[in-house]
Protein backbone atom coordinates (compact mmCIF):
# COMPACT_ATOMS: atom_id res chain seq x y z
CA UNK A 1 0.00 0.00 0.00
CA UNK A 2 1.22 3.53 -0.70
CA UNK A 3 1.51 6.17 2.01
CA UNK A 4 -1.30 8.25 0.49
CA UNK A 5 -3.86 5.45 1.05
CA UNK A 6 -2.64 3.56 4.13
CA UNK A 7 -4.45 5.71 6.73
CA UNK A 8 -7.75 6.10 4.91
CA UNK A 9 -9.02 3.96 2.06
CA UNK A 10 -6.85 0.91 2.74
CA UNK A 11 -7.72 0.91 6.43
CA UNK A 12 -11.43 1.17 5.62
CA UNK A 13 -11.16 -1.69 3.12
CA UNK A 14 -9.23 -3.81 5.61
CA UNK A 15 -11.87 -3.23 8.29
CA UNK A 16 -14.66 -4.16 5.87
CA UNK A 17 -12.90 -7.41 4.94
CA UNK A 18 -12.26 -8.31 8.58
CA UNK A 19 -15.92 -7.65 9.40
CA UNK A 20 -16.81 -10.34 6.84
CA UNK A 21 -14.40 -12.84 8.38
CA UNK A 22 -11.69 -12.51 5.74
CA UNK A 23 -8.19 -12.63 7.21
CA UNK A 24 -5.89 -9.94 5.86
CA UNK A 25 -2.25 -8.98 6.04
CA UNK A 26 -1.07 -5.41 5.51
CA UNK A 27 2.60 -4.46 5.45
CA UNK A 28 2.61 -1.16 7.35
CA UNK A 29 5.83 -1.41 9.32
CA UNK A 30 7.68 1.50 7.73
CA UNK A 31 10.23 1.72 10.56
CA UNK A 32 11.77 -1.71 10.03
CA UNK A 33 11.99 -1.73 6.27
CA UNK A 34 15.38 -2.58 4.82
CA UNK A 35 16.63 -3.04 1.30
CA UNK A 36 14.30 -5.97 0.64
CA UNK A 37 10.68 -6.71 1.51
CA UNK A 38 10.34 -8.48 4.85
CA UNK A 39 10.29 -12.30 5.10
CA UNK A 40 6.95 -12.06 6.91
CA UNK A 41 5.44 -10.23 3.96
CA UNK A 42 6.92 -12.67 1.44
CA UNK A 43 5.39 -15.55 3.42
CA UNK A 44 2.03 -13.77 3.64
CA UNK A 45 1.97 -13.14 -0.11
CA UNK A 46 2.86 -16.75 -0.92
CA UNK A 47 0.18 -18.17 1.37
CA UNK A 48 -2.61 -15.83 0.27
CA UNK A 49 -5.44 -16.94 -1.99
CA UNK A 50 -6.17 -13.39 -3.13
CA UNK A 51 -3.90 -10.36 -3.37
CA UNK A 52 -5.31 -6.85 -3.56
CA UNK A 53 -3.15 -4.13 -5.06
CA UNK A 54 -4.29 -0.62 -4.17
CA UNK A 55 -2.87 1.67 -6.84
CA UNK A 56 -2.81 5.38 -6.10
CA UNK A 57 -1.04 8.38 -7.59
CA UNK A 58 1.97 7.85 -5.31
CA UNK A 59 2.08 4.05 -5.47
CA UNK A 60 5.02 3.94 -7.88
CA UNK A 61 7.09 6.25 -5.67
CA UNK A 62 7.69 3.36 -3.26
CA UNK A 63 10.31 0.76 -4.10
CA UNK A 64 8.78 -1.58 -1.51
CA UNK A 65 5.36 -1.37 -3.16
CA UNK A 66 6.94 -2.16 -6.50
CA UNK A 67 8.94 -5.09 -5.13
CA UNK A 68 5.78 -6.44 -3.50
CA UNK A 69 3.95 -6.07 -6.81
CA UNK A 70 6.60 -8.13 -8.59
CA UNK A 71 6.33 -10.86 -5.94
CA UNK A 72 2.52 -10.91 -6.16
CA UNK A 73 2.56 -11.30 -9.93
CA UNK A 74 5.05 -14.16 -9.66
CA UNK A 75 2.70 -15.91 -7.23
CA UNK A 76 -0.12 -15.36 -9.69
CA UNK A 77 1.83 -17.29 -12.31
CA UNK A 78 3.24 -20.03 -10.07
CA UNK A 79 0.36 -20.53 -7.63
CA UNK A 80 -2.65 -19.38 -9.67
CA UNK A 81 -3.24 -16.74 -7.03
CA UNK A 82 -6.13 -14.33 -7.67
CA UNK A 83 -4.86 -10.77 -8.11
CA UNK A 84 -7.30 -7.87 -8.04
CA UNK A 85 -5.99 -4.37 -8.75
CA UNK A 86 -7.85 -1.44 -7.19
CA UNK A 87 -7.33 1.95 -8.80
CA UNK A 88 -7.97 4.50 -6.08
CA UNK A 89 -8.35 7.96 -7.61
CA UNK A 90 -5.98 7.06 -10.42
CA UNK A 91 -6.61 6.11 -14.04
CA UNK A 92 -5.59 2.52 -14.89
CA UNK A 93 -3.96 3.75 -18.11
CA UNK A 94 -1.72 6.10 -16.11
CA UNK A 95 -0.49 3.14 -14.06
CA UNK A 96 -0.09 0.94 -17.13
CA UNK A 97 1.88 3.51 -19.13
CA UNK A 98 3.53 5.31 -16.19
CA UNK A 99 2.14 8.68 -17.20
CA UNK A 100 0.53 11.68 -15.48
CA UNK A 101 1.04 11.97 -11.69
CA UNK A 102 1.55 8.23 -11.38
CA UNK A 103 4.32 8.43 -13.94
CA UNK A 104 5.86 11.42 -12.20
CA UNK A 105 6.03 9.46 -8.95
CA UNK A 106 7.78 6.59 -10.73
CA UNK A 107 10.26 8.90 -12.46
CA UNK A 108 11.04 10.57 -9.16
CA UNK A 109 11.93 7.22 -7.60
CA UNK A 110 14.15 6.26 -10.53
CA UNK A 111 16.00 9.58 -10.65
CA UNK A 112 16.60 9.63 -6.91
CA UNK A 113 17.90 6.09 -6.41
CA UNK A 114 17.82 3.85 -9.47
CA UNK A 115 19.33 5.71 -12.41
CA UNK A 116 21.99 3.05 -12.86
CA UNK A 117 19.78 0.01 -12.26
CA UNK A 118 18.05 -0.35 -15.60
CA UNK A 119 17.28 -4.04 -15.06
CA UNK A 120 15.29 -3.40 -11.89
CA UNK A 121 13.48 -0.43 -13.43
CA UNK A 122 12.47 -2.58 -16.41
CA UNK A 123 11.11 -5.30 -14.09
CA UNK A 124 9.03 -2.67 -12.28
CA UNK A 125 7.74 -1.19 -15.53
CA UNK A 126 6.62 -4.58 -16.80
CA UNK A 127 4.94 -5.35 -13.47
CA UNK A 128 3.01 -2.06 -13.48
CA UNK A 129 1.88 -2.64 -17.05
CA UNK A 130 0.86 -6.24 -16.43
CA UNK A 131 -1.05 -5.48 -13.23
CA UNK A 132 -2.87 -2.51 -14.74
CA UNK A 133 -4.07 -4.73 -17.60
CA UNK A 134 -5.81 -7.10 -15.18
CA UNK A 135 -9.52 -6.80 -14.57
CA UNK A 136 -9.94 -4.69 -11.46
CA UNK A 137 -11.78 -1.89 -9.73
CA UNK A 138 -11.34 1.72 -10.82
CA UNK A 139 -12.90 4.26 -8.48
CA UNK A 140 -15.38 6.63 -10.11
CA UNK A 141 -15.65 10.37 -9.64
CA UNK A 142 -18.39 11.16 -7.16
CA UNK A 143 -18.79 7.54 -6.04
CA UNK A 144 -19.23 7.03 -2.31
CA UNK A 145 -16.21 5.28 -0.87
CA UNK A 146 -18.39 2.97 1.24
CA UNK A 147 -20.21 1.72 -1.88
CA UNK A 148 -16.91 1.24 -3.70
CA UNK A 149 -15.55 -0.81 -0.80
CA UNK A 150 -18.72 -2.89 -0.46
CA UNK A 151 -18.55 -3.84 -4.15
CA UNK A 152 -14.96 -4.98 -3.73
CA UNK A 153 -15.74 -7.00 -0.61
CA UNK A 154 -18.72 -8.69 -2.29
CA UNK A 155 -16.53 -9.72 -5.22
CA UNK A 156 -13.85 -11.11 -2.93
CA UNK A 157 -16.44 -13.11 -0.99
CA UNK A 158 -17.79 -14.60 -4.21
CA UNK A 159 -14.27 -15.51 -5.34
CA UNK A 160 -13.46 -17.18 -2.03
CA UNK A 161 -16.72 -19.15 -1.97
CA UNK A 162 -16.31 -20.31 -5.58
CA UNK A 163 -12.92 -21.80 -4.72
CA UNK A 164 -14.00 -23.48 -1.47
CA UNK A 165 -15.02 -27.10 -1.90
CA UNK A 166 -15.78 -30.02 0.36
CA UNK A 167 -14.82 -33.58 -0.60
CA UNK A 168 -18.19 -35.19 -1.30
CA UNK A 169 -18.84 -38.67 -2.69
CA UNK A 170 -20.47 -38.97 -6.12
CA UNK A 171 -23.47 -40.86 -4.68
CA UNK A 172 -23.58 -39.95 -0.98
CA UNK A 173 -26.04 -41.74 1.29
CA UNK A 174 -28.03 -39.60 3.72
CA UNK A 175 -26.55 -36.32 2.49
CA UNK A 176 -29.96 -34.64 2.21
CA UNK A 177 -30.70 -35.31 5.89
CA UNK A 178 -27.35 -33.83 6.86
CA UNK A 179 -27.88 -30.76 4.70
CA UNK A 180 -31.33 -30.23 6.21
CA UNK A 181 -29.87 -30.30 9.71
CA UNK A 182 -27.22 -27.77 8.71
CA UNK A 183 -29.79 -25.52 7.03
CA UNK A 184 -31.84 -25.52 10.24
CA UNK A 185 -28.70 -24.69 12.18
CA UNK A 186 -27.98 -21.72 9.91
CA UNK A 187 -31.53 -20.45 10.35
CA UNK A 188 -31.10 -20.65 14.12
CA UNK A 189 -27.75 -18.91 13.81
CA UNK A 190 -29.32 -15.92 12.12
CA UNK A 191 -32.07 -15.80 14.74
CA UNK A 192 -29.55 -15.90 17.57
CA UNK A 193 -27.34 -13.28 15.94
CA UNK A 194 -29.95 -10.59 16.56
CA UNK A 195 -29.95 -11.22 20.31
CA UNK A 196 -26.31 -10.45 21.02
CA UNK A 197 -25.10 -13.99 21.69
CA UNK A 198 -21.42 -14.93 21.43
CA UNK A 199 -21.58 -15.93 17.77
CA UNK A 200 -18.03 -17.31 17.68
CA UNK A 201 -18.83 -19.99 20.25
CA UNK A 202 -22.23 -20.74 18.70
CA UNK A 203 -20.76 -21.06 15.21
CA UNK A 204 -17.88 -23.29 16.30
CA UNK A 205 -20.16 -25.58 18.29
CA UNK A 206 -22.71 -25.94 15.49
CA UNK A 207 -20.01 -26.34 12.86
CA UNK A 208 -18.51 -29.22 14.86
CA UNK A 209 -21.96 -30.78 15.29
CA UNK A 210 -22.60 -30.67 11.54
CA UNK A 211 -19.19 -32.11 10.75
CA UNK A 212 -19.62 -34.93 13.27
CA UNK A 213 -23.08 -35.78 11.97
CA UNK A 214 -21.94 -35.80 8.34
CA UNK A 215 -18.90 -37.94 9.13
CA UNK A 216 -21.19 -40.51 10.77
CA UNK A 217 -23.83 -40.50 8.05
CA UNK A 218 -21.73 -40.10 4.90
CA UNK A 219 -19.41 -43.12 4.57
Amino acid sequence: EAEDTCTNFTDHLDNALCDKGIYTFIDDDELTRGEEISPALVKAIEESRISLIVFSENYASSRWCLDELVKILRCKESKQQIVLPIFYKVNPSHVRDQTSKSGDAFKGLIESKFKDNEEKVLIWRKALTKAANLSGYPSKDGEYEAIFINNIVDEILSRVLRRTYWNVAKHPVGIQVSCTRCEKAFRCWWEWSSHGWDMGDIWNRQDNNCKSYMECNCP
